[in-house]
């Protein structure tokens, strides 16, 4: 049986107002819904396999769209993936160009 604790943390007013714009925004049911799923990419990052390193980037939405439409069109089958094809296609350009 799985058990849930109760963890209390306290947080600037700003902070705990913008986690309300996600709720109210309807990307997510609750605070504590924005709050496991913070926690749980957290955990991800950070206790990943020896032989994988997790890099975050940020790209403009434009850049994030055109990813997305490869997602639509079948070329890849997330997000994630057409990130990783992205750059492996870079690197073996950037690679052989020396």
């Amino acid at each position: 049986m799985n058990t849930a604790e109760r963890v209390t943390v306290r947080m600037q007013s700003e902070t705990v107002y913008l986690l309300q714009t996600l709720v109210d925004g309807k990307e997510y049911g609750n605070i504590s819904d924005v709050i496991r799923k913070a926690v749980d990419e957290f955990i991800s990052n950070r206790f990943t396999p020896e032989n994988i390193e997790k890099v975050t980037v940020e790209l403009p939405k434009t850049k994030v769209m055109e990813l997305e439409s490869l997602v639509r069109d079948g070329d890849s089958v997330s997000l994630d993936d057409a990130i990783r094809n992205a750059v492996r296609e870079y690197t073996r350009v950037r690679a052989g160009s020396r």
